[in-house]
Order: structure tokens, then C-alpha cells, then sequence
């Protein structure tokens, strides 16, 4: 029976793929199915393994291990070095179709170090190898290939560039693991840092973060935006436990406050029902943490996307680099021909366009924007109101108050 692997991906053109990389990197390679056992391979087997191979006690084969590696760097969605039961160093790239492992492509083994008898004397320890074969293993252990460490690295980089674009669907896949990846390390430091902070509770809830996970939606800034949504995840996670249907009712939450914020900063109200009927839908198929923390930070994209949908097309790209670029640097001088330069426009005609795709002066728009980040540090901390407006970009606290009041009816003073 055709292995499912030839059913998506053709079979001489891996082969030609394997047989460039060998020629070049003279360091054996090997396609493996699901189930890591061999398909193809490219580049002698080593002599070392075949002795070892024969010690090794039943159900511990390299063949289960490779298949866990496999789904080891499925998980972290990128190539995955390792060591195997002899201590020698692989690297493995999987081949995902549909978000399900299929095959695997697999480099070594190698060395990072010249062998000597700490090899031999680790592999004696964890098993039961006549002597006369440690000494066969030792004889060969210097044909093994050596690969110094930063190599490796590059190896692993250049594995990943090669196969990569083999499966259209694999990319994608791989790509989100990687993001899914980065946001829970992201949210693990996050509670380590509630954790040594002393036990939380209910007034100790970041409100603070919330607001400003808001005032970053609304001005575009999703880099910024996800990270507060991480710490407060990471709150929620340290306070409340791993339930999921909690955490299931935190992100309704969260959503419900992401969607006024989108609201509040342009977005259409019906084009924010649609994104909340479809996140609710999405939510019951929800099955695990890491797919759910994943499906929050995507809707901050999704939000901050769609506050920018009234802009004409023709001009969407340029708007979404300025406006950025103005969430980014508001609390400095910044001009409107620092901006138009940053799009590599002509300051008066970036001035028209602007106006006319935002349906404001590029002047009201960045003191919005800096007002909503003074309303924030109003409300959150015990800053002077000269601090805020010198903090926000404002020149002086008469200017600041002015326009302040202009936006909100209020003063300062009297919205604290």
C-alpha cells in the first residue's frame, strides 16, 4: 500500500531534495512516515547504530522514538534537535497536512564534539553491552559526522528553508504552533511573575492592564495589545485555576470589551456582531488552553482589523503603516511630515488622503489618540497632570487641559 506521504507530496521530487541536501551537507537523511519508520534514505547507515541498535531492549526502539520527535517538532512548529538512547544528535522537520502528522524528514546522526570514551561509558551505564561490542562502538564512533554547535543551528534553519513549502497546509500549521508556542512561554512568565508577587485576590485583579489592553486595541497597536492580554491571561490562569470553562468565561469577557473598543475606535456595529457570533461558535469547539489563549490573541487582530475597513482600499496598506506608526510614537513630538515621510508621500497630499480615508485631520486624530492614553493614566495612576501630558506628547498642561476637555467635556481634574 502507497504510504499516505506520496499522496500529497511526489515522491522523486523528495527524493531530488534529499540527494541536494546530502550532496551538500555530506550528513545522512531520511524521510520517515507517522510512524518513524523509513522511506527513504540518503547516505550510508552508520555502523555505530546498526551495533547499538542490536542492544537495545524490546519496545525501546529508535523507531518509537523518532516517531515521538516527529511530534515533538509538530508541537513546537519548527525543526527539532535531539539526542537519541546513544547520545548522538539528530534533527528532525515534520510534514503536516490538516494539522496532522503525517511523515517526518530526519538528519544524522552526528556529533557536536569529537568522540572519546565519555560516549562509550554514558551509553555502558544506561545499558547492558558486552565489552566486546562497546569497544566495536568506540572503533566507530569516529566515523560519525561532527557538526560544531553553531553549525547545528544553521543546519536545522537551512532543514527548515528546504521543506518548508513542500505542504501548503503543513506551513500554515506549523506557523500557528510556533505562535501558540511563543504566547504560552509568554503567559508561564507572566504567572511565575504573580506567583513571586504574593497571592492575588480580588482587588488585586490588573484593571489597569485591562484598560490599557483596551486604549492598544483602539489605537491599532495589537503588538502591545497582545502582550497585556498575555499578562492578564496569566492572572486569570495564576487566580482561577485551568479550568477551561472559566477561562471560557473570561475570554466572553475580554471579547465583549475588545468589541466596545473596536466600536469606540471606528469599527461598525454589525461588522462587530459577526466577529462575536462567529468567536462564540468558535468557542464550543474549543478543547484545550493553548487553542483558546490562541483564539483570543487572534480576535485582538481581527478587532484591530476591523476599525481600518472603512478605509478605501487603495489607500488601507498606507493608512494601517501611518496609523501605526503614530500608535507607536505619539508620546513624542512626532509632526505630520514625520509621518508622511515614514509612507514616502508628500506631506500635503498625505494630508488629503489621510482626511479623507480616516474622516479626520491628522491633528485630531493624533490628539485622540494621545488623549485616550491620558484618560488611561488618569484613571490608573497617581501621575501629575503635567506628568500626563508631557507623558502623552502634550507640550504643556494648559494645551493638554484644553484639548482634553474638548474630547471628553471634562477636565482632567474633574475626570479623575
Amino acid at each position: 500500500m502507497k504510504p499516505y506521504l506520496y499522496t500529497v507530496v511526489d515522491e522523486a521530487k523528495l527524493r531530488d531534495m534529499l540527494e541536494t541536501f546530502h550532496g551538500c551537507m555530506n550528513i545522512p537523511i531520511q524521510v520517515l512516515d507517522e510512524n518513524g519508520r523509513i522511506l527513504q534514505s540518503c547516505g550510508k547507515t552508520s555502523a555505530f547504530c546498526a551495533l547499538f541498535q542490536k542492544q537495545l531492549p524490546k519496545g525501546d526502539t529508535c523507531v518509537i522514538q523518532h516517531a515521538r520527535a516527529g511530534q515533538k517538532a509538530m508541537e513546537l512548529g519548527e525543526p527539532y534537535i535531539f539526542e537519541c538512547h546513544a547520545s548522538l544528535n539528530h534533527i528532525i522537520f515534520p510534514l503536516i497536512n490538516r494539522q496532522t502528522l503525517f511523515g517526518s524528514i530526519l538528519v544524522g546522526p552526528f556529533l557536536m564534539d569529537e568522540p572519546d570514551s565519555v560516549l562509550i561509558s554514558d551509553i555502558a551505564r544506561h545499558y547492558a553491552i558486552p565489552t566486546e561490542t562497546l569497544l566495536e562502538m568506540y572503533d566507530e564512533s569516529g566515523n560519525l559526522p561532527v557538526v560544531p554547535p553553531a553549525r547545528v543551528t544553521h543546519l536545522s534553519h537551512l532543514l527548515y528553508y528546504l521543506f518548508f513549502s513542500l505542504i501548503s497546509d503543513g506551513k500554515e500549521q506549523l506557523l500557528t504552533n510556533q505562535k501558540i508556542l511563543h504566547q504560552q512561554s509568554r503567559i508561564s512568565e507572566s504567572i511565575q511573575m504573580y506567583k513571586t508577587s504574593g497571592a492575588p485576590s480580588e482587588s488585586a485583579y490588573p484593571y489597569d492592564k485591562e484598560k490599557e489592553l483596551i486604549t492598544r486595541v483602539k489605537t491599532g497597536n495589537t503588538a502591545e495589545a497582545k502582550a497585556l492580554l498575555n499578562d492578564l491571561l496569566g492572572y486569570v490562569f495564576f487566580s482561577e485555576g485551568s479550568n477551561l470553562e472559566t477561562i471560557k468565561s473570561r475570554a466572553i469577557e475580554l471579547c465583549s470589551l475588545l468589541s466596545r473598543a473596536a466600536i469606540e475606535g471606528g469599527a461598525t456595529s454589525d461588522r462587530i456582531l459577526k466577529i462575536n457570533n462567529q468567536f462564540l461558535k468558535d468557542l464550543q469547539s474549543i478543547r484545550n488552553l493553548d487553542e483558546l489563549c490562541y483564539k483570543l490573541q487572534d480576535s485582538i487582530d481581527i478587532f484591530a482589523e476591523s476599525m481600518f475597513e472603512y478605509i478605501p482600499t487603495k489607500n488601507s496598506e498606507l493608512m494601517k503603516k501611518a496609523l501605526s506608526y503614530i500608535s507607536r510614537n505619539f508620546a513624542s513630538p512626532i509632526t505630520l511630515e514625520d509621518v508622511a515621510k515614514q509612507v514616502h508621500l508628500n506631506p500635503a497630499y498625505f494630508s488629503s488622503i489621510f482626511k479623507q480615508s480616516i474622516g479626520s485631520s491628522f491633528k485630531e486624530y493624533l490628539n485622540m489618540v494621545r488623549i485616550e492614553e491620558s484618560k488611561r493614566l488618569l484613571a490608573n495612576t497617581d501621575y501629575s497632570v503635567i506628568d500626563i501630558a508631557i507623558a502623552t506628547g502634550f507640550e504643556d498642561q494648559s494645551y493638554f487641559s484644553k484639548v482634553f476637555k474638548k474630547y471628553t467635556g471634562l477636565t482632567p481634574k474633574q475626570y479623575r
